[in-house]
């Protein structure tokens, strides 16, 4: 399923929120010899008492921070991909010769509770979630539950975040930190590179019941800002505030910027659906060349929809050159499509 067609099913799931006081405090605190955390978010704060040993993922990508920290997640939740534990090839490394986590599925209805509860977790995280207080609070009663952040809305909390604030519950904020700025570096670096970027104007969309593009709140969006793109000026007032939404033909000219980068399921026949608009076809974005094609279900594919502190590295080699053709001015330059 594509993280769209997820992401709009799972505004309405359930998920919970953790253990401990429910009064809003600073937004992370962190401290003692004997450990203690405390992280505010949507429904209140939690704290956690003792290091966490048995970690419970329902949020989708939150694996990928744990692994990067060297903890390997008792159960993860699986989002796209299919992959065993839901861990993806540009994580699959930092597991070693570990167990793979047990994967749970969401139906549609929130959490497999009886089985998150089996596993006997002492943390159960949901920062990239659509986590409902009915949720946080079936949860709460398993283990201490992090939930989103009510800074953004469902599905926006950052990867720097997500990062960050899982450091400080499992007592590693100071390596979390080191990895962020890591791969801040290396945006850094890429946008030296590619001064061109900082020029242009930059879009993620997808085919979805005609075009549904993605907001600034949405982690795609980010990235591209993350790279010196600038979205188009009235972009969220089209689509308000949601994560992504479908627009008219009426406002397609907000496609029509320096890179527009698709995520398709099927790339020859949603190319082919495109161009047979003549409104789209008559785009300048697509007379010189400047859509950039990824597509889902491939390691690049969902490694664009991660977007982890894993996954960007993975991405960023993937998705850069093919970005850096698509603006050089020169409309003759192959973008190149996805195999």
């Amino acid at each position: 399923m594509t993280r769209v067609l997820y992401a709009l099913a799972a505004l309405t799931l359930t998920l919970v929120t953790g253990c401990g006081s429910t009064t809003p405090q600073a937004p992370v605190a962190a401290a003692s010899a004997a450990f203690s955390a405390t992280l505010t978010h949507k429904y209140g704060s939690t704290t956690i008492t003792a290091k966490p040993k048995r970690i419970v993922t329902v949020g989708l990508v939150e694996q990928d921070a744990l692994l990067a920290l060297g903890i390997v997640p008792v159960a993860t939740t699986e989002w796209i991909g299919g992959y065993p534990g839901a861990i993806g090839p540009w994580a699959k490394p930092k597991l070693g010769s570990a167990p793979v986590p047990q994967v749970l599925k969401d139906t549609g209805s929130g959490p497999q509770m009886e089985k998150v509860a089996a596993l006997r977790p002492d943390l159960i995280l949901a920062l990239y979630s659509g986590l409902t207080q009915e949720q946080y609070t079936t949860l709460s009663k398993i283990a201490p539950t992090v939930a989103q952040p009510k800074e953004h809305i469902d599905y926006g909390i950052s990867w720097q975040e997500v990062t960050k604030q899982i450091g400080v519950a499992v007592g590693e904020a100071a390596k979390a930190d080191a990895l962020v700025k890591q791969v801040e570096d290396r945006f850094a670096a890429v946008r030296e590179e590619h001064p061109e970027f900082a020029g242009q104007t930059g879009l993620m969309a997808t085919v979805y019941e005609g075009y549904f593009v993605f907001g600034s709140q949405d982690p795609r969006s980010r990235l591209l800002a993350s790279l010196g793109f600038t979205l188009p000026a009235d972009l969220d007032q089209a689509i308000g505030d949601k994560f992504g939404a479908n627009i008219s033909r009426e406002r397609l000219d907000l496609l029509d910027t320096g890179a527009l980068v698709w995520s398709v399921t099927d790339v020859d026949k949603d190319q082919a659906t495109l161009r047979g608009d003549s409104v789209y076809k008559g785009l300048k974005v697509v007379k010189e060349g400047r859509e950039v094609f990824v597509k889902e279900g491939t390691d690049d594919g969902n490694a664009v929809s991660f977007l982890t502190v894993l996954s960007l590295p993975y991405v960023l080699d993937a998705l850069v050159p093919r970005l850096a053709a698509a603006v050089d001015g020169k409309p003759a330059t192959e973008v190149g499509l996805p195999s």
